[in-house]
């Protein structure tokens, strides 16, 4: 099982979507039994709340599912739990090295890493109010991230 935890700040926007768009495309390919999906905040501001309307409008668009979620904080025990731990965006990245104090195993990614785009980060639609520009940027590191799977024989 190939358990992969998505990091955002409010885990409302960002890390939801991906979640929600990596979910939907294992269940397409047919590699929903090899997964688990979640995704997490650095951040403490939006505990308990569901995704963001606008990351909802955009995955209703889309056509992919809606998870029931609720937003949560990560924990150390994270990077135990989890094998691969992608933020959406450099400061997420230095906030999860706060929380987890290394990587010694390489978990601790961004996501348009695996899109071939190293270093670059997605946009916060909180802040872009551009939920259409985030949706490009998280399917293409998620496709990057399925592709990168297949690469490693993981699926």
């Amino acid at each position: 099982m190939i358990k992969i935890l998505f990091v955002c700040h409010g885990n409302i926007c960002r890390s939801t979507m991906a979640q929600f768009v990596m979910q939907d495309l294992v269940n397409r390919y047919g590699y929903s039994e090899h997964f688990y999906i979640d995704s997490k905040a650095t951040s403490t501001e939006e505990l308990g709340n569901g995704p963001h309307r606008g990351t909802v409008r955009k995955m209703n668009e889309m056509g992919i599912p809606i998870i029931s979620h609720r937003a949560t904080q990560i924990k150390p025990s994270d990077y135990d739990n989890f094998d691969y731990i992608i933020g959406m965006d450099r400061w997420n990245y230095k906030n999860m090295m706060r929380v987890f104090g290394d990587d010694t195993l390489g978990k601790v990614s961004l996501l348009l890493d695996f899109a071939g785009r190293e270093g670059e980060e997605i946009a916060d639609p909180w802040y872009t109010h551009n939920f259409d520009e985030t949706y490009d940027d998280v399917l293409e590191g998620c496709e990057g991230l399925i592709r990168y799977l297949r690469e490693m024989g993981e699926v």
